[in-house]
């Protein structure tokens, strides 16, 4: 092949041999015309091309049409100008600024306006939008030098835009791109036409500053979303919409699990119903630690700055800390045990016999995360998580990664995330300790990936600061995906401890140190186990597993006795004493989702059973004391996520 050409490598496995700077839709025309004219975007070894933009290597080559999930981004982006265009057209005068980078989802245009935009307002841009669409105005790339497009906004009166093109590095290539009369600055990629933009609407508003700095001037935000049907919008929008119903804050508040206070920011409080089921959490994984061999151990959270600075922590992670002095020394709250547990192996001698050493630590970390990101549960300021850092002989680490691949399956699925996505993340730009070393521990690492025989993606750059490691990414009720445990290999933090155990040859080594957590922050995994569960937490979990209602309060005595007889049985069970009618005392206990709801009327306090009513499946009828203690006993032991299993 010359130095003329590049080679596409098709889907089908074929090679495509074209001149240098042959343009995707060139290609899908060669092809055939059907695809060219259903082409939304080009793709080269991962990254969306525009269908107009000259190709200049060889590489994996396909086209998009709106078959493909990742088209979604194009036809969002070119909505965005559609937006942008609508607005011109509605509102004249009105001044532009700019799109944005990620349409993974949205997209939104910042304007400079005179006033918020209206839902009125919004209603008739996105009539405007809809005839722009309907019109199949194709879109334009064009390439222009610096001069050329400065002329072109400057007659435009497009003043903000003067002011983004100067932010354009020198030498890097300036492309336009054109639908109709409207032009803006623009990467792309874009569809072809407009009416490939197949369904669209307009979310929200809000104010935005220019550039995103306070110090600049005030402008108005629309959002938008768009798909390639409407059968794609409306399925978002119901997905929108069961996120909502499923969101932690909303039934933290209404099952009375958690809160928060400004005077803590970021920090949850956790009421007593909600610390039963985060204690569950926690004693569900100290049940796990027995049969893995994980020994707990508690450690400090204060430590002088100078731990951190060894540990390496101090460089590279200490915009995240929380610092104080005391008695003229500078302390910080730990944001990870990693060190506290070096400190604790290194207070004695180790022999090869005594390896592994795995050291559990549900200790308190705290690290500090701007306000703009914090959110609820899953994004906070002080967390707990099930750490645990294992020092082995190297020849060990694929047994131990293999064990804790073991026990994060056995995790994942007790809660019912199915077939987590696993990443492999490599050496980031922040990385400490000798590149050998590194290169070393991804070698080792991708090697007992391929060991677990499980298919992961690789994630360059984006490991620990220490070591790479591997994430465990699960996917929720809806599909929304969570990345929850990790396992990270590192060979740079015993050298810096002075970590040894004499070998089998009575050489002194250094030991390997895995750091892992399987749920991550207990805090975090609340918050999407609850959403997961919709609220509807398994019988094991459920701060309140039983609620026993009289029928009138002839009936109470006996509903207390029933409810004697569960305690008995370690099972968490409340009497509905009010004087309420029976259907009352039934909706309230569906509205805070107790699982199991057991009814007391003549003939159940006639016989010393009750009529079971479940959540999601009703009356089963009534049944024996003995067998309702038996099956929910059971449901419990098991951790089962079925209540009461069928034929039961």
């Amino acid at each position: 092949m010359s130095e003329h050409h590049i080679e596409l490598r098709l889907p089908d496995g074929s090679c495509k041999q074209v001149p240098v700077g042959t343009t995707p839709l060139t290609v899908a025309q060669g092809i055939g015309p059907r695809l060219a004219a259903a082409a939304i975007a080009g793709e080269l070894d991962g990254q969306l091309v525009d269908l107009r933009a000259p190709l200049q290597q060889s590489g994996r080559f396909r086209l998009l049409t709106t078959r493909d999930p990742e088209a979604a981004e194009v036809i969002r982006h070119s909505a965005e100008h559609v937006l942008a265009d609508a607005v011109e057209r509605l509102y004249p005068g009105t001044i532009i600024d700019a799109g944005r980078q990620d349409h993974s989802e949205k997209f939104q245009y910042d304007f400079r306006f005179p006033r918020g935009f209206t839902p009125e307002d919004l209603e008739r841009i996105e009539g405007e939008m809809a005839r722009i669409v309907a019109a199949a105005q194709a879109f334009e790339r064009q390439e222009v030098s610096r001069d050329e497009a400065a002329g072109i906004f400057s007659a435009r009166g497009e003043e903000l835009k003067l002011t983004r093109l100067q932010d354009i590095p020198e030498g890097e290539r300036i492309t336009l791109f054109r639908h109709g009369e409207f032009v803006d600055l623009c990467r792309g990629p874009h569809v072809q036409r407009t009416d490939q933009i197949g369904a669209f609407r307009l979310i929200e508003t809000s104010g935005a500053y220019f550039k995103g700095d306070e110090r600049n001037e005030m402008l108005q935000r629309i959002y938008g979303t768009a798909f390639a049907s409407r059968e794609e919008l409306d399925a978002y929008f119901a997905r929108i919409e069961e996120a909502r119903r499923r969101d932690h804050r909303r039934l933290g508040r209404d099952l009375d699990l958690f809160s928060f206070s400004p005077l803590a920011p970021a920090s949850p409080f956790f009421h007593a119903r909600g610390a039963v089921v985060y204690n569950q959490l926690v004693a569900f994984m100290r049940f796990l630690y027995k049969e893995f061999g994980h020994d707990e151990v508690v450690t400090p959270q204060l430590f002088d700055v100078e731990l951190w600075k060894r540990s390496g922590h101090y460089a590279a992670y200490r915009e995240n800390m929380f610092f104080s002095e005391v008695d003229e020394r500078e302390f910080s709250l730990k944001p990870m045990n990693c060190p506290s547990h070096c400190l604790i192996y290194g207070t004695r001698g180790h022999s090869y016999r005594d390896l592994p050493v795995r050291m559990a630590d549900f200790g308190r970390l705290h690290r500090y995360e701007r306000s703009g990101v914090v959110q609820g549960l899953t994004r906070v300021r002080t967390f707990s998580q099930d750490d645990a850092h294992i020092f082995c002989t190297p020849g060990q680490i694929g047994q131990e990664i293999s064990a804790l691949f073991r026990l994060m399956f056995r995790v994942y699925d007790t809660f019912g995330f199915q077939q987590p996505t696993i990443y492999f993340s490599t050496k980031p730009a922040k990385a400490i300790g000798d590149p050998g070393l590194w290169e070393h521990a991804e070698r080792t690492l991708e090697q007992c990936l391929g060991e677990q025989k499980v298919e992961f993606v690789h994630n360059p750059g984006e490991g620990a600061f220490y070591g790479p490691k591997i994430d465990f990414v699960v996917h929720d009720a809806i599909g929304r995906e969570w990345q929850l445990g990790t396992i990270q290999l590192d060979f740079v933090l015993p050298g810096r401890f002075d970590l040894s155990y004499v070998a089998e040859d009575g050489t002194e080594q250094r030991p390997v140190m895995i750091h892992r957590a399987v749920m991550g922050s207990i805090e975090r995994f609340f918050g999407v186990m609850l959403e997961h569960f919709a609220g509807d937490l398994p019988l094991w979990l459920a701060p309140e597993q039983v609620r026993v209602l009289p029928v009138s309060d002839r009936f109470l005595e006996a509903a207390r006795t029933v409810q004697a007889a569960l305690g008995e049985a370690d099972l968490r069970a409340e009497v509905d004493e009010r004087s309420e009618k029976l259907g009352a005392k039934i909706r309230d206990g569906e509205l805070q989702k107790v699982p199991v709801l057991l009814i007391i009327g003549g003939r159940e306090a006639e016989s010393g059973g009750a009529s079971v009513r479940l959540r999601h499946r009703g009356d089963l009828g009534s049944r024996s004391l003995d067998d309702i203690i038996r099956v929910l006993t059971a449901s419990v032991r098991e951790r089962a996520l079925q209540v009461w299993p069928e034929g039961a």
